[in-house]
């Protein structure tokens, strides 16, 4: 059987021309070549995949061609690019720096590169995984790397350019290899796949480019995989069986029960979602990601961003449609919300199944928010009573109609001479089909102030209510309310009554865990003194700032009880008594000698100290 040869070697890029999506680096190199403005030393940096060795590679064999075509290409053909295709060029030497990373490693490449080409003009190192090479490794490279021979050249490759030394750095021509586009990379799957007669659909080339996170190398392994798979034919279907991804399917129909509110059919979803393997937080994750698809789509100019094939932007652009951006800003903070406690959540189905509720209900909450609330709605209702309202379109002079059957009204004159039938009156004389009717009992209103008819020639648009029946309600409700004092109330209380309280709101201090205050209030007893102040003895400044702050409750509390709106608090700065201290050694002498002046010049004579 012949040996099988996997796609990423198999079709690697042997010319800058077939390099796949870094044109910014390859048109670069080229004109470097073709101006002969090589540097010393190049760093390749960027995600795995991406072409950071092949490109190392095609540039160290373009260098040594010897029959460079005009759009600096490799010929192929010469001897230096038949040797270097062969593997057992001279002039071209490759070194992992991650199986070779000491400084003896090192060491040995600075002797070899001492030595000039065999055949070629230059001599070149491709060193791949440079950041792999330990701290004495770099130290000994740097002068090497800074001065080295005129046909030695150094093609560093990295993934990880943070952990590369700066000195290094600074040695290097620096080139940043970015992710390739999906785009580009799914129209290269389609070139490999006509080169290997697999048949394939656009959908699924869009999706393994997609999973492989811009890592051509990535895409290349899945699309062998997938073929040996599908027996050689590559389908969507194949691709979401094979890579075990969810399907767009599951995103699109979740969406619309999402927006039909049906909270059953969205749970019975993700439950088929967990049943087939598919793990809650990636389910979550994807979902915000379809959510800022539609959101994307919504605008024809931001289209272009979504990285999915022709058919699937489709889909996207018709649900953008159907979908409101208020819906989509909720729903993609409620996934964030639940990919942020997804793992800390004991019940993690439970966390993504709560999310998806509340996202079945964004909609109810938007229209509830939206709804026109009409301050009319109230007044229509009461104009339909003849009893309280005149319409404001009416005129003195205009005919009335009552609505209700009790009575009917024709003129002014008939309102002035009978402003409301009362419930024991009977029917008009002459209105026999009135009499015939039952009387209906007219309604109590228990609630709502009775509200009377005003004289004709009055238009008025509001309710004016009686005003003894409103006196009468306040002084039901004053009674079962809690009695205010007159502001200028003065009521005499006697010096037992004040302490009596004084003492109450000290204890109601103390329980509430205010001891601070409880101190303040009974550490010193309180004076009270004409004109209904009360003097309280303070210590220092943190006791006033405490009964300032405490100064309206406790007022508010004494001037209701006391029911004397005229009393205040006096703070009364505490005397200060000096209090006995310890003398120290000078202050004792000083006070010796007062008394005895000759201690001072005995103490000079022998030279005595103070201790």
């Amino acid at each position: 059987m012949e040996n099988f040869i996997v796609s990423a070697r198999k079709y690697r890029p042997v010319t800058f021309e077939s390099v796949v999506g870094q044109q910014h680096i390859t048109n670069t190199l080229k004109n470097a070549i073709k101006n002969n403005q090589l540097a010393q030393a190049f760093l390749f940096c960027g995600p795995r995949g991406v072409g950071k060795t092949t490109c190392a590679r095609i540039l160290a064999k373009t260098i040594n061609c010897q029959n460079l075509s005009p759009n600096i290409e490799p010929c192929g053909v010469c001897e230096s690019c038949l040797s270097f295709q062969n593997g057992n060029s001279f002039s071209i030497h490759e070194l992992d720096a991650a199986s070779n990373n000491s400084v003896d490693d090192i060491r040995s490449l600075i002797e070899q590169v001492r030595i000039p080409p065999q055949s070629g003009k230059y001599k070149i190192y491709i060193i791949d995984e440079i950041h792999m090479l330990s701290q004495a490794a770099f130290n000994a490279f740097l002068k090497t790397l800074e001065e080295p021979p005129s046909y030695a050249i150094f093609i560093l490759a990295t993934t990880e350019k943070h952990k590369i030394l700066p000195t290094i750095l600074s040695r290097c021509q620096i080139f940043d290899f970015n992710r390739i586009r999906v785009e580009d990379m799914a129209s290269h799957l389609a070139s490999i796949a006509d080169k290997e007669d697999i048949a394939f659909d656009n959908d699924g080339l869009h999706l393994i480019a997609q999973k492989a996170d811009g890592g051509l190398r990535d895409a290349l392994s899945m699309f062998d995989q997938i073929a040996s798979f599908s027996n050689r034919n590559i389908t969507y279907k194949a691709v979401i069986d094979n890579l075990n991804i969810l399907d767009y399917d599951y995103y699109f129909k979740l969406t619309d029960f999402l927006l039909k509110e049906n909270v059953a059919q969205t749970l019975v979803i993700f439950d088929d979602i967990l049943a087939n393997g598919f793990d809650g937080n990636n389910f979550i994750i994807g979902l915000a990601s379809h959510f800022r698809n539609l959101l994307v789509g919504k605008d024809p100019t931001t289209l272009k961003l979504l990285e999915v094939s022709e058919g699937i932007r489709q889909k996207y652009l018709q649900q953008s449609q159907a979908t409101s951006a208020s819906f989509l800003l909720s729903a993609l903070n409620i996934a964030n919300q639940c990919d942020l406690n997804y793992k800390q959540s004991k019940n993690q189905r439970l966390q993504v199944e709560m999310a998806l509720i509340k996202m079945c209900h964004i909609a109810s909450a938007i229209n509830l928010v939206n709804l026109p609330v009409s301050n009319n709605d109230s007044e229509r209702d009461l104009k339909k009573k003849p009893d309280t309202l005149i319409s404001e379109t009416e005129s003195p002079k205009q005919n009335v109609e009552n609505t209700t059957p009790k009575t009917s009204v024709t003129s002014n004159e008939g309102i002035e001479n009978q402003p409301l039938k009362k419930e024991n009156d009977g029917p008009a004389s002459g209105d026999s089909e009135a009499a015939d009717l039952p009387v209906e009992p007219k309604a109590v209103p228990v609630e709502k102030p009775k509200v009377t008819m005003p004289k004709p020639g009055l238009v008025t648009s509001s309710l004016i209510p009686n005003l003894n029946d409103l006196t009468v309600k306040s002084e039901v409700a004053e009674s079962d309310e809690p009695q205010y004092i007159s502001g200028d109330a003065k009521n005499a209380f006697s010096n037992d009554d004040f302490l009596k309280l004084w003492h109450e709101y000290a204890s109601k201090s103390k329980a509430a865990a205010k001891l601070n205050l409880f101190t303040v209030m009974t550490s010193n007893p309180p004076v009270l003194l004409p004109d209904w102040k009360i003097e309280v003895i303070i210590e220092n400044k943190i006791q006033q700032d405490l009964l300032i702050l405490e100064k309206i409750d406790l007022l508010n509390f004494l001037r209701v009880e006391l029911k004397n709106f005229s009393i205040d608090i006096v703070p009364k700065q505490a005397e200060q008594t000096t209090k006995r201290r310890l003398y120290t050694s000078n202050e004792k002498y000083q006070h010796m000698v007062e008394k005895n002046p000759a201690l001072e010049e005995f103490r000079r004579h022998f030279n005595l100290g103070i201790e």
